[in-house]
């Protein structure tokens, strides 16, 4: 069997050897849309995490007959074609979810505790100057008897949702499908939840529902020292938006998803004047050791149940 990894540095010191007790295996860190093509030739299995792979990758490749999708979206793959030439495509679901629900929790508690400025103070000297043995400069709130806001309430929004009850918080949810629905937690519409919640994260997929779900005049309707946290997908949260806002209203956003990645150079939340409201990551919040070796795990699995 011929297998073709596109991307690899993607899964970081993850052990791939698995693979080659499968077949004969091609592996690459990365892979340029003008380099798929020659990478996937006489390919049967192709492993892609983010490379995109079209239609005519697909008819140019008449070896083909699986493409793993190491992610849980597959919007990167020519589903219909796959179906049209009878490539099977798999990808892998709940893998990261652990995961993603700390990286949810770190990132507030970043926020919260205005962690940036701590760390500096002491770093910097200033603490080694303070006449008193604390400082109380940044006011920071207990997560206990807030209202939490959940937006999308699959398994990473319930992960949430039951974490953050055992805080204290009041737990509110929208569900983007308008399916998911639970008796744990109040159900609510997005303009209520936007006002009343003081924490309030994304854990939605991206899709016509949701795109552009948040914008400058729906987030001009948030409290006053609101946290907004983006662990779903670049694209729900207008990014101008966010740098408009933040210079102007006092709320503190967390972002792990940004709609081009990596992101530009030039983006405008990179001139924000309230930079201790921001805290950016490099869509790391799947990326625990132990996800990525559950991730690799399962696209090793799609492909010994495909043949």
């Amino acid at each position: 069997m011929q297998i073709t990894l596109l991307d690899t540095l993607t899964f970081g010191s993850t052990d791939l050897k698995g693979f080659n007790d499968l077949g004969n295996v091609t592996s690459y860190e990365t892979t340029s849309s003008d380099l798929t093509q020659e990478r996937i030739t006489n390919a049967e299995v192709v492993v892609t995490n983010k490379v995109l792979i079209t239609k005519e990758h697909m008819q140019k490749t008449p070896s083909l007959k699986l493409i793993c999708v190491a992610a849980t979206g597959m919007n990167n793959v020519d589903l219909e074609a796959a179906k049209e030439l009878n490539i099977e495509v798999k990808n892998v679901a709940g893998y990261s979810t652990d995961s993603v629900i700390q990286h949810t929790f770190s990132m507030l508690f970043y926020l919260l505790g205005h962690s940036r400025y701590y760390d500096e103070v002491v770093k910097d000297g200033t603490y080694s100057r303070s006449p008193i043995f604390t400082d109380v400069s940044q006011p920071f709130f207990e997560v206990k008897g807030k209202k939490w806001g959940i937006i999308g309430l699959g398994e990473i929004g319930r992960g949430v949702a039951n974490i953050a009850k055992a805080f204290g918080a009041e737990v509110f949810y929208y569900s983007t499908s308008g399916v998911n629905r639970t008796e744990d937690f109040q159900r609510t519409n997005l303009d209520e939840l936007l006002k009343t919640c003081d924490i309030i994260s994304i854990h939605a997929p991206l899709n016509d529902k949701t795109n552009n779900l948040l914008d400058y005049e729906q987030l001009l309707t948030c409290k006053d020292g609101a946290t907004v946290l983006n662990l779903g997908r670049g694209g729900i949260i207008n990014e101008e938006a966010i740098a408009k806002i933040i210079d102007e209203k006092n709320i503190f956003f967390g972002l792990d998803v940004l709609t081009k990645e990596p992101m530009r150079e030039n983006h405008p939340l990179l001139s924000v004047k309230n930079r201790d409201s921001l805290y950016i990551t490099p869509h790391i919040a799947w990326t625990s050791v132990e996800a990525r070796d559950k991730l690799i795990a399962s696209v090793i699995e799609n492909i010994k149940s495909s043949f």
